[in-house]
């Protein structure tokens, strides 16, 4: 009995050493396929005007009535978002601009863009709780930057230039906004490919 107890704990204590070796060789593929993967930044559209080009100007009103200036000099730069009252992807990136509003509030605010029904898009604005950002409807605007596909994002910087735009469905694509003006390039893979070609 004591001779079968044993060769049974000789037995599990080897499967659980080779489970352990398992662990640690899946976590160190796991590093190794992290460090070849590239972040994924916005989708980048040729369409609309260029980045480092001067972003169409707009003075507009926004549904409470305030006036809203586009593609000027200011104080801050502008995170222009496109969205729609239909669209479930705009919709899952609405706490990220939230959040994205607190934490960056020193040198970003984050304008609202859409068009259709003032009606309907008051009552988004209000069940999803947007009052804090200013949020036009203009037909106008979304054909200037060429917006084909929602949600889309386009980042003005302090002197009215279009710093990095694209298609964002996800956090790390608008962050990937901010590190593409950091970075000064107009995406994150043309910083990637600059730093390849340099390695």
């Amino acid at each position: 009995m004591i001779q079968a107890l044993t060769v049974a704990v000789v037995i599990l204590s080897i499967l659980v050493l080779g489970l352990v070796a398992a662990v640690f060789a899946l976590a160190r593929q796991v590093g190794i396929v992290y460090e070849r993967i590239a972040p994924v930044g916005a989708l980048t559209m040729d369409a609309g005007p260029k980045v480092g080009e001067a972003a169409p100007s707009f003075d507009l009103v926004d549904l409470s009535g305030e006036r809203v200036e586009i593609g000027r000099p200011a104080v801050h730069s502008t995170l222009l978002f496109f969205l729609s009252p239909t669209c479930p992807v705009c919709k899952k990136l609405l706490p990220i601009l939230k959040s994205t509003a607190r934490s960056e509030q020193s040198w970003l605010r984050i304008v609202l863009a859409s068009d259709g029904e003032a009606e309907a898009q008051r009552r988004f604005r209000a069940a999803s709780k947007l009052e804090q950002f200013p949020y036009v409807l203009s037909t106008e605007l979304g054909m200037a930057f060429k917006v084909s596909r929602l949600p889309h994002a386009v980042l003005i910087d302090e002197q009215g230039r279009v710093r990095s735009k694209g298609l964002v469905n996800s956090r790390e694509q608008v962050e990937s906004l901010f590190n593409a003006k950091d970075l000064g390039v107009a995406t994150v893979q043309e910083y990637l490919g600059r730093q390849q070609q340099n390695a």
